[in-house]
């Protein structure tokens, strides 16, 4: 009879990184994959599932340049003339500006083309949260009803948890990926957190950030960092905290201090 290779579970091994987050109502979970092992701060909001937001782009860039929807030479999408909020969106824009200004009218369209049959696929591959993607024009987000700025990624039918993300990061990325070189190169560069300061960590990421009622409920940073031959996967995750300024940007900075840190000891 074969013998089946059990996979061993991951270790989980509770972090005290409360310094990063002063009161924030915050998580944090670093995945080291040759290590097989988790480290997380705040485990119960670390399970939490909640709107993915624009870490969601990591995701429609994957499959769209995996499967030819995207050629990011020739990427290049026509502004409808409609002024949004962000005015970096009021302009015709190509897939590498729109991913690091985070346009949410390019990803809209990019997604419509995609489809949804191929996108249910790649999440399920992916084991990518609750993998619910019914609302697909996004009406349930109350906080916009123009359907060039929503989806079932902002604040709507799809969830992820913190470390649900690390683990998705880490099927992308791993060594395991299913996705090829070339697509995974251009991801990365994207992803390039471009403030790195000359060291020998460097991090990739996205930002994601959702509102209700006009308060920030959602922010996110999510990626992976390496060094040497290490990678890491990680997520910082901000919910609401009342009188305090929570951003996705904040999620970003604790984000890169953290695990510069982390990487720091290996």
């Amino acid at each position: 009879t074969t013998q089946e290779t059990i996979t061993p579970e991951p270790k989980i091994v509770e972090a005290d990184w409360s310094e990063y987050f002063e009161g924030l109502n915050g998580t944090a979970v670093i995945y080291d994959a040759s290590d097989m092992q988790y480290a997380i701060f705040n485990s119960e909001l670390a399970s939490k599932r909640t709107s993915p937001c624009s870490t969601f782009k990591i995701i429609s860039s994957l499959v769209a340049l995996e499967n030819g929807v995207i050629d990011p030479e020739q990427s290049t999408r026509t502004w409808s003339g409609e002024v949004f909020w962000n005015e970096n969106w009021n302009h015709d824009i190509d897939f590498r500006e729109a991913f690091r200004q985070s346009c949410v009218w390019y990803f809209r369209e990019v997604i419509d083309e995609i489809g949804p049959d191929m996108i249910q696929q790649e999440l399920d591959n992916l084991q990518y949260g609750n993998c619910d993607i019914s609302d697909w024009e996004g009406v349930l987000n109350t906080n916009n009803s123009n359907r060039a700025l929503t989806g079932f990624w902002i604040e709507s039918s799809l969830a992820i948890s913190p470390k649900e993300q690390t683990e998705v990061m880490e099927r992308i990325f791993g060594t395991e990926s299913a996705y090829s070189e070339k697509t995974r190169d251009e991801l990365k560069k994207v992803m390039s957190v471009t403030e790195q300061n000359e060291t020998d960590i460097y991090i990739y990421g996205k930002t994601g950030m959702g509102k209700a009622e006009g308060v920030v409920v959602d922010a996110w940073f999510t990626g992976f960092a390496e060094k040497a031959e290490e990678k890491v996967y990680f997520c910082v995750y901000l919910g609401r905290t009342d009188n305090k300024n929570v951003s996705s940007t904040l999620a970003k900075e604790i984000a890169i201090q953290l695990v510069s840190e982390y990487c720091d000891n290996f």
